[in-house]
């Protein structure tokens, strides 16, 4: 069975929006309004915060997908939605065709560096977790520990220290304690409370 992605669309005309949620639900999406989301499809021309802003404010704690599809077709205009972090950028009147291909290249992109469990996901290559729209910045170690356990139903002490050092005979569990409380206060501050669990004698699980 495919996985049902969430794509949010932001879109001020309300017949060009009813069309995308009609053809992205066609093809086997899941269209929301806000987040959290597998990808963005933003208009420029919103009431009250345009897309620009949007996209500014949202790259500032989230690396999820955007793409502007819009009608303003200047090249100063395609360069500033590149520049407050636009993933593509498509000019009105669009081909379905060429938007669905588009769609699927970047979240194909992101699956290969994401991993989402719970809601939760982990971006590898920016070492970074996400949830409910907030973003927090990772350490390699905490970036290994926390792939670990979103692979895993239960983890090992011994595991995660062979994950993170190859070798779990020169480092001792205290080094881990003090990995795992710091990887758990950073879920917190992004509203992932207790999303890591004690297994008593054996080591942990989300």
């Amino acid at each position: 069975m495919r996985f049902m992605y969430k794509i949010m669309i932001a879109e001020d005309d309300g017949a060009i929006r009813e069309e995308l949620t009609v053809l992205l639900r066609a093809n086997g999406y899941s269209v929301v309004a806000e987040l959290p989301c597998d990808l963005a499809l933003l208009d420029v021309n919103l009431p009250g915060e345009n897309g620009f802003e949007l996209c500014r404010r949202l790259r500032k704690t989230s690396a999820v997908p955007v793409i502007f599809l819009t009608a303003r077709d200047s090249a100063a205009d395609e360069l500033l939605g590149f520049g407050v972090g636009a993933d593509d950028y498509i000019r009105k009147p669009y081909d379905s065709s060429v938007l669905l291909m588009r769609i699927d290249r970047l979240l194909k992109r992101r699956a290969v560096a994401t991993v989402t469990r719970r809601d939760l996901t982990l971006d590898l290559s920016a070492m970074t977790a996400c949830y409910g729209g907030r973003t927090a910045e990772l350490t390699k170690n905490e970036t290994r520990i926390l792939l670990c356990l979103m692979q895993n139903e239960l983890c090992g002490k011994e595991k995660i220290l062979e994950e993170l050092w190859n070798n779990s005979l020169y480092v001792d569990e205290n080094t881990l304690y003090v990995n795992i409380n710091r990887l758990r206060d950073k879920l917190k501050s992004i509203g992932a409370s207790d999303f890591i669990r004690t297994v008593r004698g054996v080591g942990y699980r989300l």
